[in-house]
């Protein structure tokens, strides 16, 4: 599971100062349930996955990761997270298959084991006819699922994905979307950033609204459509995010 308890992230500009990218956020997220982080571009979300994925440190507060600490254990915490962000660059020069190979290499994984578990990624994410095509010809779907393949290859428990279906074509979104869900029905931990509505409406058992770094509604989609008597998700942020910026 995720366990976040009042985790800030602050950087220092020369002309703003100190600036809270993520400020005092508390959540958690439970095994076989997808949480949704849900804000505008800039609030803060990406900054959040990338301090639980260890990938930066906390300036303040505590984060566990399947049970092992952000800081103290960073190490273990890589063991057990699949990370995938649009910013995840490929090694050009390797085929797909080539790269998750490597990627199952590094987590030490043997050789047999990747294979049995590369077959069953690529068939799921329906990579089969350009598994020996070089990374830097791929196009920018097929790219992403090479990304989502090194994700899962070690078969973390959990699942951390930032708007992992930016820029892709609806065929190519609607393929990771489902295998998100495959990750929940697998009992896999899965938080997912995005700003796509109705994503989330699909896809998440809770929300939380990020804005201005700070966690401002958490709840199922319906509990938050009921509080803000909103018809949809899009109404509740518009709401939320409004409503902050006016204070």
């Amino acid at each position: 599971m995720i366990e976040v308890r009042q985790i800030t992230k602050a950087f220092q500009d020369r002309k703003r100062g100190t600036i809270r990218a993520v400020d005092e956020v508390s959540l958690t997220c439970q095994p076989g349930e997808i949480l949704g982080l849900l804000g505008a571009n800039g609030a803060g979300k990406t900054t959040l996955l990338r301090l639980l994925a260890t990938i930066l440190q906390p300036s303040s507060g505590t984060a566990t990761v399947g049970g092992f600490d952000v800081v103290r254990e960073p190490e273990q915490v890589r063991a057990n997270v699949g990370f995938l962000s649009t910013a995840t660059a490929l090694y050009g020069r390797l085929t797909a298959r080539e790269f998750v190979t490597y990627f199952g290499r590094l987590h030490g994984l043997a050789e047999q084991v990747i294979e049995e578990r590369s077959a069953i990624i690529f068939r799921q994410l329906g990579m089969l006819d350009f598994l020996d095509g070089r990374c830097d010809k791929l196009s920018t779907g097929m790219k992403q699922k090479v990304s989502i393949a090194r994700t899962l290859i070690h078969d973390p428990p959990v699942m951390i994905f930032d708007e992992p279906t930016l820029g892709l074509d609806v065929m190519t979104a609607r393929t990771i979307t489902s295998f998100i869900r495959e990750c929940r029905t697998r009992g896999k931990t899965v938080i997912f950033s995005t700003h796509v509505m109705s994503e989330v409406e699909k896809l998440c058992d809770r929300v939380a609204i990020i804005h201005g770094g700070k966690i401002r509604e958490t709840g199922r989609p319906e509990e938050l459509r009921a509080r803000h008597g909103c018809p949809d998700l899009e109404e509740v942020f518009l709401q939320v995010a409004g409503m902050e910026e006016t204070r």
